[in-house]
């Protein structure tokens, strides 16, 4: 869900109150697991974890006055969603978080390419998703997104 939050806590506030602990827990489980250089922000109006400027000032190449995007949490109209552009742009990395999600909830995720989406709160699964958090460093994503874009440009 976009909004017009300014800060972090204007987010949280906007929260159903049926999702609000569920919420809260999800970002505090990435928030503890982000690997150094990340940090959580308003990103595309959202709940956003991102590379800032600071490390990557080229920033988003859509729209390079906001920072390098990585991940994001909403509240949809029937889920909350973990957006994770490295489930998107790293097929390993895809893999690795389907094959660990039917190990152990014997069954596939509800997915798009870089959605996860979480119907019954309550299924959340935390641990998995600190796992996937750490599994990616900020130079890695770096790499990976100037590799994904260079290559794109040029066709």
């Amino acid at each position: 869900m976009k909004t017009k939050a300014q800060t972090l806590q204007d987010i949280f506030d906007q929260v159903p109150e049926d999702r609000k602990e569920a919420f809260l827990k999800l970002h505090e489980v990435i928030v503890r697991h982000l690997p150094p250089g990340f940090e959580a922000a308003i990103s595309y109006g959202g709940l956003g974890y991102v590379v800032p400027h600071a490390l990557y000032p080229a920033g988003y190449h859509c729209k390079p006055s906001e920072p390098l995007p990585f991940a994001g949490i909403a509240s949809q109209k029937h889920s909350i969603n973990l957006y994770h552009m490295g489930l998107y742009a790293s097929p390993a990395l895809h893999d690795w978080f389907v094959s660990e999600f039917k190990k152990r909830y014997h069954r596939a995720p509800d997915m798009g390419k870089s959605c996860i989406r979480f119907k019954k709160p309550e299924e959340i699964p935390y641990s998995l998703i600190g796992e996937l958090m750490q599994k990616m460093r900020v130079s890695e994503w770096i790499d990976i997104y100037e590799q994904q874009f260079k290559k794109s440009s040029k066709k």
